[in-house]
């Protein structure tokens, strides 16, 4: 079920990695995407730290971050970018995702 949440993010995901080479990029999520998906806690909130086109941090602690990370991966043409630069891509208690290329 997480990965279908994302699965409808990815491709502005991929814009906003793009954009993220020069600014910071922050994609406000639907809450109610969450909530039908099952994901009821409030606060929810990580950071995938992604380097060399590979997460480097644990997030198996998350599995809202671990199904991100998967799609993202999975994707070919965010996994390119992934590979030219490093980002961290982080979500906060108000389901805003945040982007940053470091």
């Amino acid at each position: 079920m997480r990965s279908q949440i994302w699965e409808k993010y990815i491709p502005v995901i991929k814009i906003l990695l793009k954009k993220a080479a020069t600014a910071p990029q922050t994609l406000e999520l639907n809450r109610i995407d969450f909530e039908g998906a099952g994901v009821r806690k409030t606060g929810f909130k990580f950071k995938i730290e992604f380097r060399n086109g590979k997460v480097e941090n644990i997030i198996s602690s998350a599995p809202l971050a671990t199904a991100l990370a998967t799609e993202m991966l999975n994707n070919e043409q965010i996994g390119e970018i992934l590979r030219e630069r490093d980002y961290t891509v982080s979500l906060n208690p108000k389901y805003e995702l945040t982007i940053k290329s470091v």
